[in-house]
């Protein structure tokens, strides 16, 4: 009975802990109260924001970048300084509206977001579902010009929202300072992808790019300044060797200068180190962090996939395992995600859609793909994984609905000669 007394949680409850200050500073959600290397980009957004402050709309603006560079940390910061502005200034009407289109990704969930952000606290918020489009849009009007301010709307990653379901809602909420002068919208999206306005209509394009601004990936020294800077708000700046510092700011410097991951790797250094109850982090468990982080998360990204693009995926990890990492053609893993489909007795997709998830899939990183010309046999789609192929299949294997495709084989097709 003694036994079955203990509590589940005893074991992870480790008897000291390093973290002597605000263990959520070791998040990439957390937003300092200063920004080390992002203070000018701070300043121009500010400034170009600065007009809503006197009732005047400000321009339009995207903000470019590849992850962990800081863009939405730095929008965080300026939205944050808006509101103590706005707390002086009795006169000025300023809504600031976040949605997030890697969430909320269609038009109908945008609208809803920007009416219920628009709300007063007695009113009941819309419905997520049932409406239709023009009378939802209606509706968002109503409440623009009910408020009679500035409403900010901020598209966090803005390129997956236009990519999914084209600029529609983009038009709609851009052509509001068209039709009425009641209330004023000025549209703030943050993007991953330099090439999404690309996939705009040249009007939307036109009204939304009024002003931009690019940030640049961090390096190494960048990293690890703001690397001591965590450190400094979590209280654990006493308990990682200078090294161990540095060790972390190279890694993440050499994927893409990607801040985010660096505090990633940096927190799980010290969960384990907790866990292992030492009192420093020492380069051996950066090294190890790193590890743990890349194993969770493609793990996290493949469990999580929708089942066609799990057989698309296991297709083409075949037959990078038998093609020694050679890239592989559309025709060779078209032909093997069919064999696959059938097995598991479900209709495959057509060549058009699967051409959209592979498309998805480079999106999240788990593989390259172009398109490439061979001569007189015309151009297609090329791949290649990112990431081990045996890895990958192991994670997709594991899956209980696709356990049956252990002894699946590729069917042999030389690519033709360019």
């Amino acid at each position: 009975m003694g036994a079955l007394s203990k509590n589940l949680f005893e074991k992870f409850t480790y008897s000291s802990s390093i973290v002597k200050g605000q263990r959520h500073a070791l998040e990439p959600g957390f937003v300092p109260d200063r920004l080390p290397h992002r203070e000018e980009e701070a300043e121009q957004l500010a400034e170009i924001l600065s007009p809503s402050l006197k009732n005047f709309k400000p321009s339009n603006i995207i903000i470019f970048g590849k992850p962990g560079v800081g863009k939405t940390s730095v929008v965080k910061f300026v939205e944050a300084e808006i509101s103590k502005a706005i707390q002086s200034r009795l006169d000025v009407k300023i809504k600031l509206i976040d949605v997030n289109c890697g969430i909320v990704d269609n038009p109908y969930g945008v609208l809803v977001a920007v009416g219920d952000g628009l709300l007063e606290s007695w009113e009941e918020k819309l419905p997520f579902t049932g409406w239709p489009l023009d009378k939802l849009y209606s509706t968002v009007l109503d409440k623009i010009k009910s408020f009679g301010g500035i409403a900010i709307i901020i598209l966090d990653e803005i390129d997956r929202l236009v990519k999914k379901n084209g600029d529609s809602v983009l038009y709609q909420l851009l052509r509001i300072n068209e039709v009425t002068n009641e209330g004023r919208v000025c549209i703030l999206g943050i993007s991953n992808d330099l090439r999404f306005t690309e996939y705009l209509d040249p009007r939307v394009k036109s009204r939304l790019i009024e002003e931009t601004m690019v940030f640049n990936p961090y390096n190494a020294s960048q990293i690890y300044d703001i690397l001591r800077d965590r450190s400094l708000y979590a209280g654990i700046a006493d308990s990682i060797d200078e090294s161990a510092m540095k060790t972390c700011a190279a890694l993440a410097a050499q994927e893409h200068g990607d801040a985010r991951r660096a505090i990633d790797m940096l927190r799980i250094a010290v969960e384990l180190t907790e866990k292992s109850n030492e009192l420093r982090i020492l380069d051996d468990t950066i090294y190890e962090a790193k590890k743990k982080l890349e194993r969770d998360v493609v793990v996290e990204t493949v469990s999580t996939l929708p089942l066609h693009s799990k057989l698309l995926l296991f297709s083409i990890s075949l037959i990078d395992e038998i093609k020694n990492g050679v890239s592989s053609t559309m025709g060779e893993f078209y032909d093997l995600y069919e064999k696959v489909a059938e097995r598991m007795s479900i209709g495959s997709l057509t060549q058009r859609r699967v051409a959209d998830i592979i498309g998805e899939l480079t999106n999240l990183g788990l593989i390259d793909s172009k398109v490439q010309s061979f001569g007189r046999y015309g151009r297609t789609t090329t791949v290649s994984l990112n990431y081990d192929s045996s890895k990958i299949k192991d994670i997709l294997l594991s899956d209980e609905l696709l356990s049956q495709l252990k002894d699946v084989k590729p069917m042999q097709k030389s690519l033709p000669d360019s």
